[in-house]
């Protein structure tokens, strides 16, 4: 039913694996999706609950903004608290890199560049070091150093490949290894140069985004576009769209792009017609209700919800369950491929989220297959 044709399959990038905390990235592993909190650090209690959130959306992985010592200080708590790996993003005080890696942060997102002379360098990688952190190297056209905006004259690829490549070599200088580099910009055309420059330069893992994209429907357009040309490619081992929205809904976005894309299969993936003059029912507001009412399913399960006869028994045939509008108030469910029964249209829904239900417990009893 679910079967991946061979010219759907795409063929990853080689990359060596890094480990942040249990989840591995890079490799033959899964791509990773990841979000970042926007709660106060210091208020545990918030970021808790919105890591929470997060991990029952599915995310791997989640960062952390450590900015101040009272934010390192309230990591340890909230570490203690997460189900999943966090990542604490420090900008520019090596101090708070240490603190973060004693209270417990997975990986530390840093640019070994910006935290002082070689002895903090020295002093960060041994802090990363004893306490088994990765580190990310997270290179933004936004920030780039002065002297390669002088030479390039702009954000470039050229220049963003660079910058990243002078933070590896202040890494490998410490024997340390345990890297994944990210190099964003919110030009969606920059940001895939700049990775398929890096992809081909290095082969530690990579970290996809589009930084700053904006909000939640023009922000998940261009993280699509962006981050989709290069998963297509086999580049990307982890991503995190990046929304002015709910950082639930980054997680979310980042599930649907890899679900498109064959690269995940998390959740319920519902294939729905448009709706036009043909439809027997009200596709539109049954496929809103239907997403609000399987947002809990964890399982891969693909339902098709077609308004007429003309694509959905095609559609149907192709899905786990699927639904066929008809006319004259009723439709035909289908069942793996196959007609099975009309249901009214006045109670489909609630017969499709039960027959969902029924078939995600199925595949929970299954043995899990790699993805």
């Amino acid at each position: 039913m679910n079967a991946l044709r061979p010219w759907r399959a795409i063929e990853r990038r080689v990359s060596r694996t890094v480990m942040v905390g249990d989840v591995a990235v890079g490799g033959d592993a899964p791509i990773a999706v990841q979000s970042m909190t926007n709660t106060p650090t210091p208020d545990v209690a918030a970021t808790v609950a919105q890591i929470h959130k997060m991990e029952a959306a599915g995310a791997d992985i989640v960062r952390v903004s450590c900015p101040d010592e009272a934010s390192t200080q309230a990591l340890a708590a909230i570490v203690k608290e997460a189900n999943v790996p966090l990542v604490a993003d420090i900008h520019f005080h090596y101090k708070r890199a240490i603190e973060a890696a004693q209270a417990g942060a997975a990986c530390l997102r840093i640019n070994p560049g910006n935290i002082g002379d070689k002895a903090r360098v020295r002093d960060v990688v041994a802090a990363a070091k004893d306490h088994k952190c990765s580190i990310r190297i997270g290179v933004n056209a936004g920030s780039l150093e002065r002297d390669l905006l002088e030479q390039f004259g702009e954000p470039c690829p050229e220049a963003m490949v660079q910058s990243a490549l002078r933070h590896v070599a202040l890494l490998e200088a410490h024997d340390f290894y345990d890297y994944k580099i990210s190099v964003k910009a919110s030009d969606p055309f920059l940001t895939v140069a700049a990775y398929q420059q890096l992809a081909s330069a290095v082969d530690c893992p990579l970290h996809l985004g589009i930084t700053e994209a904006g909000g939640l429907r023009v922000g998940t357009v261009k993280s699509s576009i962006g981050m989709g040309m290069l998963l297509w490619a086999g580049i990307g081992d982890t991503i995190r769209v990046s929304l002015s929205a709910d950082p639930v809904e980054e997680v979310k976005v980042g599930f649907d792009i890899l679900k498109s894309l064959n690269l995940r299969t998390r959740g319920v993936n519902i294939i729905a017609c448009p709706s036009c003059a043909r439809q027997g029912f009200d596709v539109i507001k049954t496929v809103q209700t239907l997403e609000e009412k399987l947002a809990h399913i964890a399982e891969p399960v693909s339902l098709s919800i077609i308004g007429c006869v003309v694509n959905g028994p095609g559609e149907a045939a192709y899905t786990d369950i699927g639904f066929t509008g008809g006319g004259a108030g009723h439709g035909m469910v289908y069942f793996a491929g196959s007609a099975d029964h009309k249901r009214d249209n006045d109670s489909m829904i609630d017969h499709i989220v039960e027959m969902v239900e029924a078939r995600a417990a199925q595949l929970r009893k299954m043995p899990p297959v790699a993805q």
